[in-house]
């Protein structure tokens, strides 16, 4: 493999997101009288977006109720997008790593603009990042191909020089479907019924600081 380029899913790869998320939710539904949310029955929804953890915590809720939760769960989390979110355990070793070895890395994530780029920016690693693509950057989100197709195209590198690492069947799909390495993160946000194994993906990561030693055999 002729590897030029890593790309990374946002939330449950390379940012621990669900702290400040699971808050959002909770504030949300406190402001509508619901009970708060239960953890482990929400935290898998992450890497689909806000109106799947709503679903998770509510699943009867009305079309209606769940877009005002939307609302309130979104507004809330702007404006406390970084209060508890951090990078997962080894993604800090890991970029730098990829830096000192020439490669370059970016993040095409579902997530909207208008929450990517702030929370790229708290994080520290806006300017370091080769390409971010949000959600709503492009025509199509994950898994359509059109977001990954997009970070090569500003990149300057073809999907083959790519691996795209993420925490979801999406990412998986719609790297394939642009032609790029991918590689399942199991760390990340995954429901208990799901199984990695079965996304068909080139390989399966543990934990980010595998990624270099998979990197090395390849």
């Amino acid at each position: 493999m002729s590897l030029r380029c890593v790309l990374f899913d946002l939330d449950g790869t390379l940012a621990d997101t669900a702290p400040d998320l699971l808050a959002s939710l909770d504030y949300a539904l406190r402001q509508r009288g619901w009970p708060v949310a239960a953890q482990p029955q929400v935290q898998p929804a992450i890497s689909r977006g806000a109106l799947a953890m709503i679903r998770a915590s509510l699943p009867h809720a009305n079309a209606t109720e769940q877009q005002t939760l939307l609302t309130l769960l979104l507004d809330y989390y702007e404006l406390h997008i970084a209060r508890h979110t951090r990078l997962f355990p080894g993604i800090e070793a890991l970029l730098s790593w990829l830096e000192q070895h020439g490669l370059m890395w970016g993040v095409v994530t579902n997530k909207r603009q208008r929450f990517t780029l702030p929370l790229m920016r708290e994080l520290g690693l806006y300017q370091r990042a080769a390409c971010i693509i949000s959600g709503d950057s492009t025509a199509h989100s994950k898994p359509h191909p059109e977001p990954m197709l997009t970070a090569c195209a500003q990149i300057g590198v073809t999907p083959a020089q790519c691996l795209y690492l993420g925490d979801a069947r999406h990412d998986i799909t719609a790297g394939q479907a642009a032609g790029m390495t991918t590689l399942a993160a199991s760390y990340g946000y995954i429901a208990p019924d799901d199984d990695p194994n079965q996304w068909g993906a080139d390989g399966l990561i543990t934990e980010p600081s595998a990624l270099r030693a998979w990197i090395t055999l390849s």
